[in-house]
């Protein structure tokens, strides 16, 4: 993620490449890579340097390593810098109670899709974050794709939906093309019309301003194949495994919370 968000700055020229600084943990060959394909900076000797001297710092990690890393750099951060999360579950007072000062926080969540410019990004603001911090951090955000402000009780949900939601649909996505080749379909076609089918679908929903259940009823005729299809997942309570599996990530993300606080 840390690299996408890179790229997206770069090439919507959010900043300056040399404007911008990369660390990590203990790989350096890793921010050789970032520095040789991007521009920015990367030097692992100058780490607490450059947290020092950011603007903004974006914490782009897993969960279970926020805490050791906010303690670790807690004491090279002041109430100026802007610290932005990308990691699921960690809600915003977690990490100001770890930095020990009252440096505005903003959460994020993203997804792969920012690989493509086609992120669907959750953000909000810590109890400190002011109108300014979350416009810039939007604006770093829109570089991979669309942001969506939405108050922090409401992000583990969106987690669910848009930052795991990927997965589910490539699974789903698995399953057609399983269904397709079981019905005699070389595999290469088949890939081509799910995914075209799965575009323009997509499509449809996005500029007709209908409701998914008015294009899915359009298509369905009396004793027709849609139905007969349609018939299978019924009765196989789609409706009801999906909204497990979102409610089964959304408590996913309330526990890692709790975990790494």
């Amino acid at each position: 993620m840390a690299e996408a968000i890179i790229a997206g700055m770069v090439k919507m020229q959010i900043v300056k490449p040399d404007s911008i600084s990369a660390t990590n943990r203990s790989n350096p060959v890793r921010l050789n890579q970032l520095a040789d394909a991007h521009g920015i900076q990367a030097d692992p000797a100058l780490k607490y340097r450059y947290i020092q001297e950011a603007d903004i710092l974006i914490l782009a990690m897993k969960p279970k390593d926020i805490k050791n890393t906010v303690e670790e750099i807690g004491e090279y951060t002041t109430k100026d810098h802007v610290v932005v999360s990308v990691a699921a579950g960690i809600k915003t007072e977690t990490i100001s109670g770890l930095l020990g000062h009252e440096a505005p926080i903003v959460r994020t969540m993203p997804n792969t899709s920012a690989l493509v410019g086609q992120s669907a990004t959750g953000l909000c603001g810590g109890k400190t974050a002011q109108e300014e911090h979350i416009e810039v951090t939007s604006k770093i955000f829109e570089s991979i794709g669309s942001v969506f402000r939405i108050p922090e009780e409401n992000m583990d949900a969106l987690t669910a939906v848009s930052g795991s939601g990927p997965a589910f649909f490539y699974y789903f996505v698995e399953a057609m093309l399983d269904g397709a080749k079981s019905v005699g379909l070389e595999e290469g076609l088949a890939k081509e019309l799910v995914l075209q089918t799965m575009l323009g679908a997509t499509s449809m929903l996005m500029q007709s301003g209908k409701e998914p259940s008015e294009l899915r009823e359009a298509i369905c005729s009396p004793g027709g194949t849609t139905l007969a299809g349609l018939d299978v997942l019924q009765s196989h309570s789609l409706n009801d495994t999906v909204k497990a599996c979102v409610e089964a990530a959304t408590k996913r993300a309330v526990e890692l919370g709790k975990m790494n606080a």
